[in-house]
């Protein structure tokens, strides 16, 4: 990446910018975005009899958001609803506007301006027009795959939002 890039990636990705007290940034985002996604996965796999599967994606969860790159407060104020929500999905397809709530997670830990929060229809536009097709548990596979494919869209939206504000500062 040339300098001049490298620049322009700083000035709109704010918790580049960061003084990590531990780590490297790209270990600690990528190991954080591993262990988020691979908690909520891991819970959704969870039911009555299986509880100690609930501790570990919970567990894995917190701990993702936990190490993020970013500072301590945007990490810890996250972290009760994201988990929460996680569980709330346990109820089925139903459930999946909720998703907009680790995008509003996401969006407060990499301190994106206010303007890319826009990017929280999507998710719940995406819930309502699931609600159509998928009702029961049995689709959750199905519900889940496309709106994880949403809100990584809605993630990307975010930051492009984010990028267009930075260069028209």
């Amino acid at each position: 990446m040339s300098a001049n890039r490298f620049s322009l990636a700083r000035d709109w990705e704010p918790t580049r910018r960061l003084p990590l007290k531990w780590g490297h940034y790209a270990d600690r985002y990528c190991a954080g975005l591993v262990l988020i996604i691979a908690g909520a996965v891991h819970l959704q796999g969870a039911n009555n009899y299986t509880l100690i599967i609930l501790l570990i994606g919970t567990t894995a969860t917190v701990v993702g958001w936990s190490i993020m790159p970013a500072k301590g407060w945007r990490r810890m104020i996250v972290a009760l609803p994201a988990v929460s929500q996680i569980w709330i999905m346990l109820t089925g397809p139903m459930s999946m506007w909720t998703l907009a709530i680790p995008l509003l997670c996401w969006l407060i830990v990499r301190r994106r301006p206010l303007i890319s929060y826009l990017a929280l229809i999507i998710p719940i536009a995406n819930g309502i027009v699931l609600t159509r097709f998928y009702q029961e548990y049995s689709s959750m596979p199905q519900a889940l795959a496309i709106s994880a494919v949403v809100l990584v869209a809605a993630a990307w939206v975010a930051q492009l939002i984010a990028q267009s504000a930075a260069k028209r500062r």
